[in-house]
């Protein structure tokens, strides 16, 4: 089985659809760099461990990201699952779960990098919005994406309510993809995803128009 931690800042609606999900994984524990995260109180009510790792209280990224890594070993961690971890990781830690570690992003990637994905949307006039979980490389919002949640921009959306409809969407692809790890129906290799036992060109679509 494999075991997972969920790494968390703030609320942790994600964390509880993974939780939710009944994965054939599982979560032995949870890290947030802010002790007030309601994301800790999920996970104790679900009997997960937890670990605050105040990122204030080191002189720099490495430190804090060493922590958190040490932490990571002592669970005996397979996969990491960013669900709204607020912080840009060291390149010496991103390369040291390189493979092993997932993140969701607002946009379908490869558009929209980086913050106020929503707002960029309505300016630029597209139709299409969603979200992307992929495996997390040193280049921001760079590493491959395995699934995708669709939906058509309304007319009267804006930035709040397109925030909320995907919301609903990450709920819904995120457990899935990290499913799919936990049964080996993703498997990250040398040569690439794979998906099924095929190469995975392109992320696995869910369409909620």
């Amino acid at each position: 089985m494999i075991k997972i931690a969920v790494l968390v800042s703030g609320s942790g609606s994600n964390l509880q659809a993974l939780i939710d999900a009944n994965l054939s994984g599982q979560i032995v524990g949870v890290i947030s760099n802010k002790p007030e995260a309601y994301a800790l109180e999920r996970a104790k009510k679900a009997g997960i461990a937890t670990a605050t790792i105040e990122h204030k209280q080191f002189p720099n990224r490495e430190a804090f990201d060493d922590v958190m890594h040490q932490q990571l070993l002592a669970w005996d961690v397979d996969l990491v699952v960013l669900a709204g971890f607020m912080r840009i990781l060291s390149a010496k830690f991103v390369n040291a779960w390189e493979g092993k570690m997932v993140n969701i992003h607002p946009s379908l990637l490869p558009h929209y990098k980086g913050m106020h994905t929503h707002q960029r949307v309505l300016n630029t006039g597209d139709r299409l919005h969603g979200c992307t979980v992929h495996y997390v490389t040193a280049e921001l919002d760079a590493g491959q994406a395995l699934t995708q949640g669709v939906l058509s921009v309304n007319q009267h959306d804006d930035a709040s309510s397109l925030a909320d409809r995907v919301h609903v969407l990450e709920h819904l692809i995120y457990p899935q993809a990290v499913e799919w790890i936990c049964n080996g129906t993703l498997v990250h290799t040398d040569q690439g995803v794979l998906f099924k036992g095929q190469s995975l060109n392109a992320p696995v679509q869910f369409c909620k128009i």
